[in-house]
């Protein structure tokens, strides 16, 4: 009985301190972004926003170009979103169903491909750009963001067709469908846990990207956010509220985000990497 009770306490006092641990960072982040000047430079620390403010936030996103590039990380990370959702549908289905001659060499290929560090392409990717003519602009970010996301999204979307039975599709297009029908009715409904969790993965990887756009785009006007979040502070000195507003804007779409999808999204990571 003591062994069972021992096995039920530590699993979850594990969970308690890891959260603790994680989750900690990100209460301080948004409660100094809600506290008086007054409370954030007090000796004794304030745990909680009692006198609490929005005037930090005001100061962030009256920031120049602030509104600018929070465009800028909108539409790259969707359009990147979409383009490697779209291109990965395709990919998947025919590495799941097709057996063709370098099958292997592909998914290796992909497996390759996001074990790689981008920041050691940089330079490469920079010289690509600059020989296209095309530096300064949101066209390559995004296209660049895509191939970023696409190995992850082709691996996952693969397991979660590998796990749909042949004979569903088969059954449909005896009933008269094409394959693109016999896709689209049976295969692409059942997934939806893949789909939710690449997406997650997909905006989390290019809405934080850095590196890429700090060496692609010198104009104010095609940065994003995470520039703007980085020279944030130099431009505010020690404003700590005004920095923790502007870090909370930041991260909030992407808890807002994983919040929305956490569910569906982690099963389908799970479900996808041992499928197929």
């Amino acid at each position: 009985m003591k062994r069972s009770l021992l096995g039920r306490i530590w699993p979850n006092a594990t969970a308690i301190v890891l959260f603790i641990v994680f989750a900690f960072p990100v209460y301080w982040m948004f409660s100094t972004a809600f506290k008086p000047t007054g409370d954030i430079i007090a000796e004794d620390p304030v745990w909680f926003p009692f006198d609490a403010t929005l005037e930090h936030f005001e100061t962030a996103v009256s920031a120049e170009n602030f509104w600018t590039f929070l465009r800028n990380s909108i539409v790259v990370t969707v359009a990147a979103v979409v383009l490697s959702l779209l291109i990965a549908l395709f990919a998947s289905f025919a590495i799941a169903r097709m057996r063709f001659k370098g099958r292997k060499g592909v998914i290796l290929t992909f497996m390759i491909a996001q074990m790689a560090p981008w920041e050691v392409m940089i330079i490469v990717i920079y010289m690509i750009a600059r020989d296209a003519d095309v530096l300064n602009s949101l066209v390559p970010l995004t296209l660049f963001y895509t191939v970023m996301v696409l190995p992850l999204t082709v691996l996952t979307l693969r397991g979660f067709i590998a796990a749909v039975p042949k004979e569903l599709e088969e059954s449909a297009m005896v009933d008269g469908c094409t394959r693109i029908m016999a896709f689209r009715k049976v295969i692409f409904p059942l997934l939806a846990p893949g789909l939710m969790s690449t997406s997650l993965f997909g905006f989390i990887t290019a809405w934080n990207e850095f590196p890429l756009v700090l060496v692609l785009n010198k104009e104010a006007e095609y940065q994003t956010l995470p520039l703007w979040l980085s020279g944030f502070q130099s431009a505010f000195g020690d404003d700590w509220g005004a920095t923790m507003a502007a870090a909370s804007i930041f991260a909030l779409p992407i808890l807002i985000l994983f919040l929305f999808l956490q569910r569906k999204a982690v099963g389908g990571l799970t479900a996808g990497a041992v499928k197929g």
